[in-house]
């Protein structure tokens, strides 16, 4: 089968998305955002400079592009003589799974969409659930998502993963600073040969990516689809951010924290802390002091502890956005965004 088609009609929708939502981003991350994407495209290593006027070129000459597209429709789909409608992932799925291809489609945060293609690598059962994992990709659109939940699947983009990772280690090394993120970076071997302790993290994150898709699963069966319906109805950016950082907490204290303790999994457990920013690490000042105690002591169990209480913060205050919206549907999203102006009284 001739995939060009397939794969033009992928990265069409991806421009699309693209066209829509790439300068919600800051000037910054946008421009860190597009030095990666271009660097993907062009299939360049980490830690090489993408060329000043190279760059400069195809940064134009894209934006022209989404000024093109912006206003189209999503394209369906052409698979094997067959069309189908950019959404339909599951049909999709199953079409091209004889390929060896895998399909992604989904509406991220603040309503942005994003589609994938990419090379199947593997397929196993964890716990009862389906993980894929995905290795090459050929379509994308720019912000790539490393791991993601549709229905009772989770997908793992192990490109989009090694990418999230090496800009993390990228940001550290601007200041290297003491912490998690060192400390991380330690335990995988990247101050005496980087590339191979990049491979080395990517493969351990793929478990970790994975534990806390299961937490957002367990968390998603125990709040139930009206808190979806909830995060797809936003439009105030302060009320989903906090909406979400609240869900993955609860995801985390449900199964990713106490799964890397006892798994002893510690440079994953230093990588999760790392990855506590914005929001997110204003709500856990208690969870931060017990990885602050356990470096200083070698003492995991403080960390225990506060997970095991985030299972009924973190619940309780879900439940209560709920609550909310039943009660002032109209109102909601303004109380909710307004929570977040004193964010000490929500933390854990």
């Amino acid at each position: 089968m001739n995939l060009a088609p397939l794969i033009e009609t992928v990265q069409h929708n991806c421009h699309i998305a693209d066209a829509r939502h790439a300068r919600d981003l800051t000037m910054c991350n946008y421009l860190l955002e597009m030095r990666e994407f271009y660097r993907w495209e062009c299939d360049m290593p980490f830690g090489m400079s993408p060329p000043r006027e190279e760059i400069s070129r195809w940064l134009t000459e894209r934006e022209a592009l989404w000024e093109q597209v912006a206003g189209d429709d999503f394209a369906a789909v052409p698979v094997s003589q067959q069309r189908f409608e950019p959404f339909d992932v599951a049909a999709i799925n199953r079409a091209l799974a004889p390929l060896g291809l895998v399909y992604g489609a989904g509406i991220g945060r603040f309503g942005r969409p994003h589609f994938f293609l990419g090379r199947l690598d593997r397929r196993e059962s964890v716990d009862g659930l389906q993980v894929v994992v995905i290795a090459c990709e050929y379509a994308r659109d720019l912000a790539a998502i490393p791991a993601a939940l549709q229905g009772d699947t989770i997908i793992v983009r192990v490109e989009a993963l090694r990418q999230f990772l090496w800009e993390k280690a990228e940001a550290w090394g601007v200041k290297q600073a003491a912490g998690p993120m060192r400390r991380a970076l330690e335990c995988y071997g990247w101050f005496d040969d980087a590339a191979a302790a990049l491979e080395r993290m990517t493969t351990a994150e793929i478990a970790s990516v994975i534990l806390h898709e299961r937490g957002v699963l367990a968390a998603g069966r125990e709040l139930g689809p009206e808190w979806e319906h909830m995060l797809s109805g936003f439009r105030e950016r302060r009320a989903e951010i906090l909406a979400r950082a609240v869900r993955d907490h609860l995801a985390d204290c449900l199964v990713t924290l106490p799964a890397l303790v006892e798994r002893q999994s510690w440079a994953a457990l230093h990588v999760w802390f790392a990855n506590l920013e914005g929001m997110r690490r204003s709500l856990v000042p208690s969870l931060l002091a017990a990885g602050e105690a356990w470096v200083a002591s070698g003492d995991v169990a403080p960390i225990v502890a506060e997970a095991r209480r985030g299972v009924g913060h973190w619940r309780t205050l879900a439940r209560q956005l709920l609550d909310i919206r039943r009660t002032d549907d109209a109102g909601a999203e303004a109380r909710i965004a307004a929570m977040t102006a004193n964010l000490d009284v929500l933390a854990l």
